[in-house]
């Protein structure tokens, strides 16, 4: 099952949005932080309502530790990044792989860009930065879960 890796959220509504989809979807999540704002935050809460409890998180305290857990599990670690030349589409996900996104604000340091396996890009139009961070995970991990077969069962209720 791929997983869902945030850098040092910001927008406590982006996290909450991202943790909703991750609980839909079944992909565990791992929060590196330090964040920007409390995680414990109403915001969070809000945006993510009642499906906060129905996703597995991982709070990791800085990047190195992050880095040090991620190295021993053996998972390759995609960046989305508008600094890449890979589309999203034509990168071959495989099911242990860890999405990463970075803050809204900054994206990721150099280091943590230096660090990933893979760095893939969603195509948008020119002269436009970015999408909203939630819908770029959104798209990525939707792109991974087909290509790795791994959506979750449609319940017949």
């Amino acid at each position: 099952m791929p997983r869902l890796a945030l850098f040092q959220p910001d927008i406590p509504q982006n996290t909450g949005t991202m943790l909703r989809l991750a609980a839909c979807l079944g992909v565990p999540v791992e929060i590196i932080e330090p964040a920007g704002f409390d995680v414990s935050d109403r915001h969070l809460r809000r945006s993510g309502l009642d499906y906060l409890d129905k996703v597995a998180i991982t709070r990791h305290i800085s990047w190195n530790v992050f880095e040090d857990w991620r190295r021993m599990s053996g998972s390759r670690l995609v960046l989305a990044t508008t600094k890449a030349a890979v589309p999203y589409t034509t990168f071959a996900f495989a099911p242990d792989d860890i999405i990463l996104v970075g803050r809204e604000s900054a994206g990721v340091p150099d280091d943590v860009h230096n660090a990933a396996d893979a760095r893939v890009i969603i195509p948008m139009e020119p002269g436009l930065r970015s999408l909203n961070v939630a819908v770029t995970a959104a798209m990525l991990l939707g792109e991974s879960l087909r290509q790795t077969d791994a959506f979750p069962a449609i319940s017949s209720d």
